[in-house]
């Protein structure tokens, strides 16, 4: 399968808006029980999230993972600091990625492929202002070209 298909649990539709993402990675995630569990259920917001490197490995951070509702006194913390799973040479090239240029990590989309839980990260650029505004112009005028070529056919 090719990364970033399984069945669709959360995606963060801000990040498309916000960032031009430059490349994207498929890494799995270090989960509790109970985490697992409120990811299958949906209950997962990637809205704030970001990876950093540290000691060479990679964590994500500030994604909110709602506890389990029948998870009682094994429940876990919803903001917690969770470790990513990938190979050193991917971690050294986030990294110096990362070093160079305004590059953040942020995660795109969050699915279960084979029964395990993964996160698309992707290496992305800031936006300006004038640059989403000129995307919104570009989507509007492909849209109207639609519009028309839809209407001509009918």
């Amino acid at each position: 399968m090719p990364k970033g298909e399984g069945k669709l649990i959360a995606q963060n539709r801000k990040a498309r808006h916000d960032y031009t993402v430059v490349d994207t990675m498929e890494a799995g995630m270090v989960l509790q029980g109970t985490e697992i569990k409120s990811i299958r259920n949906s209950r997962i917001n990637l809205k704030d999230g970001f990876v950093r490197i540290r000691n060479g490995e990679a964590y994500l951070l500030n994604v909110h993972i709602s506890p389990y509702e029948q998870g009682n006194i094994f429940n876990h913390d919803p903001l917690r600091t969770r470790k990513l799973l990938l190979h050193k040479k991917q971690i050294a090239k986030l990294m110096t990625e990362t070093k160079n240029t305004g590059i953040t990590i942020i995660p795109l989309k969050v699915y279960i492929r084979n029964g395990y839980a993964k996160v698309l990260i992707g290496l992305a650029k800031g936006k300006k202002q004038y640059d989403k505004r000129e995307d919104l112009k570009r989507k509007e005028i492909n849209r109207e070209i639609d519009r028309t070529l839809k209407n001509n056919l009918r």
